[in-house]
Formats: structure tokens, C-alpha cells, sequence
């Protein structure tokens, strides 16, 4: 299994953010009041991809990996790199959607009582995408072994 590459993030995210405000552009008026709850709802994501990468981490550099007890299974360490990458393009995604529809959001501010409403929920949710993908790609990180460092680094 390969690495994470940062630019396919981006490039989700990319995706996202036109499909996003081509949709605001003509759907914004039915669309619900955006509250900062629902942005932060990645938030309690990222904490927990921090606190498996700290335990997979912690365990790697004392070499605690294998079937015994008191030991982290390899499978589980497998399925904490399923876990990053499926989380890392999750939060991308999501920082995409939030970020196309701020772009929808700004010019209207000043004119559209809705949008200046909805704009702090927004950034919420953009900032949450970003560090939920951030931190499932220091989890992916944290899941290569010591003998790993040969492999081609994320970009």
C-alpha cells in the first residue's frame, strides 16, 4: 500500500469546491441555516486519528507489535492505515464542500442576511476538513515501521 499523496487531496478538494459552488450558486436559497455545530463535526474525527496515532506510535518505537499480550496486532495497525486514508480523503472532501461554499458566501455577506449568518459555520467546517485530514495523515504516518523511511514520502 502506498502512501497518501498530498496533491490527490488537493486535487479532491479541488473537485469539490466547484461541484460545491456550482450548486450554491443555484441551490443556496433552500438550503438550511448553517450552524458552527455542523462544520465542527470533524473535529471529534481528528482526535481520535491523533490518539490511535499516538498509541500506534508509541507502540512502533518500543517494537510492542505482535500477536502476545500487552502487544498492538499487526491487522490492527493495518486497519489504522484504512482508517487514515479513508479519513484523509473524507476531510479533504469536506474542506473542499466547505470552502466552495464560502466562496458561494463572501461576495453575499454584505447584501444576504443568510450568508453573513452562515459564514462562521462554514469556516468552522473548512477548518475542521483541514485538520482532520491532517491529522489522518500523520496517523498514516505514525503506522510506517522504523524500515519504511525508503519508501516514497507523500506529496
Amino acid at each position: 500500500m502506498s502512501p497518501t499523496r498530498v496533491r490527490d487531496l488537493v486535487a479532491l478538494a479541488a473537485f469539490a469546491v466547484v461541484a460545491t459552488w456550482i450548486l450554491a450558486s443555484s441551490f443556496y436559497g433552500s438550503v438550511p441555516p448553517i450552524s458552527a455545530f455542523a462544520g465542527a463535526s470533524l473535529f471529534p474525527v481528528a482526535g481520535v486519528l491523533v490518539v490511535v496515532g499516538l498509541l500506534v506510535r508509541s507502540r512502533l518505537r518500543t517494537r510492542r507489535i505482535g500477536p502476545g499480550p500487552g502487544q498492538l496486532h499487526p491487522i490492527t495497525v493495518a486497519r489504522a492505515v484504512a482508517l487514515a486514508k479513508a479519513a484523509a480523503l473524507v476531510g479533504a472532501g469536506a474542506a473542499g464542500v466547505w470552502a466552495g461554499l464560502l466562496i458561494h458566501l463572501l461576495p453575499l455577506r454584505s447584501s444576504v442576511r443568510a450568508a453573513s449568518e452562515d459564514t462562521p459555520g462554514a469556516l468552522v467546517g473548512l477548518v475542521a476538513g483541514i485538520v482532520a485530514a491532517a491529522a489522518a495523515l500523520w496517523l498514516e504516518h505514525c503506522c510506517r515501521t522504523p524500515d519504511d523511511g525508503a519508501d516514497e514520502p507523500a506529496h
